[in-house]
């Protein structure tokens, strides 16, 4: 499937920015069911300064915001083909270790709640890829989607106290649940076509898990599904803030205003 992304992000600063730095994974990962056709990212009020592959395998853009600049705009936008592989990524890629993604991080931290879930779930499934979508299933029940209940910085942990969350919440809470039950696991960023508009509010998010044998197999706790050739795979990470789509600093006084359009389409 050719999926047709644009997505624009634009800061609005109440005070001239003296001095700023953003880094972007804004760009498409190319793997097996997945080619870039075209792609491309413009910037209008900072200037690009460099491009890097991150040891999740991410390509990073490093970009300054012009010193006294009131508004940045960010927009990638391309063609990406995609195909169906039932979830499957397949083999491991990047300079992090399998190993790497067993570990906690403070937005993936299994606490008290957590730890319930997992216990939960029991055992009674017909190997992994069976339990990891029962791992799916019981966490859907256990929270709500909904948006304006939680923050990018809130953890998994609160979120299931919470019973509420978006797609970056349920990601984190499978993350940390399949990691306590032994697998490898990581965050994914990225797109998915919706199938009853092409305006979006924001990205999506989901999680992968690394089986012997198989490679990484996506997961999306939000839609009961593995990813299909609806989904495009941005950048990977340990949670949130490893595979963020904007992240950074500036210096300067007053407070600042985000907007995104996003449009997906066939």
């Amino acid at each position: 499937m050719l999926l047709k992304i644009s997505h624009t992000t634009s800061y609005h600063y109440d005070s001239p920015v003296d001095y700023g730095l953003l880094q972007l994974r804004l760009t498409p990962k190319t793997h097996a069911g997945q080619t870039i056709v075209e792609w491309d990212i413009s910037i209008n009020g900072g200037q690009k300064h460099l491009a890097f592959e991150d040891h999740n395998h991410n390509l990073v853009t490093l970009i300054g915001i012009e010193p006294g600049d009131h508004e940045v705009f960010i927009t990638s936008q391309g063609v990406v083909d995609t195909a169906d592989n039932a979830g499957i990524i397949g083999k491991h890629g990047g300079f992090a270790p399998v190993w790497f993604f067993e570990r906690s991080t403070p937005l993936t931290e299994p606490g008290p709640q957590i730890r319930k879930l997992v216990k939960e779930l029991g055992s009674d499934f017909d190997g992994d890829i069976a339990r990891l979508h029962g791992l799916s299933v019981l966490i859907a029940d256990a929270m709500t989607y909904g948006a304006g209940k939680t923050e990018p910085d809130t953890t998994g942990e609160a979120a299931l106290l919470s019973g509420h969350g978006v797609c970056q919440d349920h990601a984190h809470v499978f993350v940390a649940a399949a990691r306590l039950l032994g697998y490898p696991a990581r965050y994914v960023s990225g797109y998915l076509m919706m199938d009853d508009r092409d305006q979006q509010e924001a990205s999506h998010a989901w999680a992968e898990v690394f089986l012997d044998g198989v490679g990484w197999v996506g997961f999306d706790v939000s839609n009961g599904i593995s990813p299909d050739e609806r989904y495009v795979r941005v950048a990977t990470g340990l949670d949130y803030q490893d595979a963020a789509p904007i992240s950074g600093m500036r210096y300067g006084a007053g407070g600042e205003r985000m907007v995104v359009t996003l449009q997906v389409q066939q």
